[in-house]
């Protein structure tokens, strides 16, 4: 991991001498980047903490663990297809489930309706594509998500 720092830092260092103004300005633009992201990571790392704090590992095992199947695959599948949080987001959260007992097959499907299904963002879709397109794609990707559940929990179970 260090030395992903150290090469970012030697990257700016040698941006910054090949042309001061371009980096100032690319520094200035990261920096706004930054600003705009950190209240959506802040919340949803206290969502994440509220969430560990309430459930224990072995409520999210039974909820999302190895043993929930089918059932926790569905629940899953239900829980990403209605929120609407970025995928830098979902991945830590992931893991924190994982590491309380959630099962792999379950975060795959969670994962993957987080990532492609969009029940929040409907209305927005329709409007853009069409009502039969929306929800053919999110049918589609829902059902999907199902595949993809199963074969990384077949593969890594």
């Amino acid at each position: 991991m260090i030395n992903f720092y150290i090469l970012a830092f030697l990257g700016l260092i040698f941006s910054f001498v090949k042309d001061k103004d371009k980096t100032k300005k690319a520094l200035k633009k990261s920096w706004k980047s930054f600003e705009s992201i950190m209240p959506q990571f802040l919340s949803i790392i206290l969502l994440i903490g509220i969430i560990l704090a309430i459930l224990t590992p072995e409520e999210i095992s039974k909820i999302l663990g190895n043993k929930s199947g089918i059932f926790g695959i569905f629940i899953g599948a239900i829980i990403g297809s209605i929120t609407l949080i970025p995928g830098f987001v979902a991945f830590p959260l992931s893991s924190a489930l994982l590491h309380n007992g959630a099962g792999i097959a379950q975060i795959a499907a969670f994962v993957s309706t987080l990532m492609m299904v969009g029940i929040v963002t409907i209305p927005i879709e329709i409007q853009y594509f069409g009502k039969k397109a929306t929800i053919i794609r999110n049918l589609s990707a829902f059902i999907f998500s199902f595949i993809v559940a199963f074969i990384i929990g077949g593969i890594l179970q």
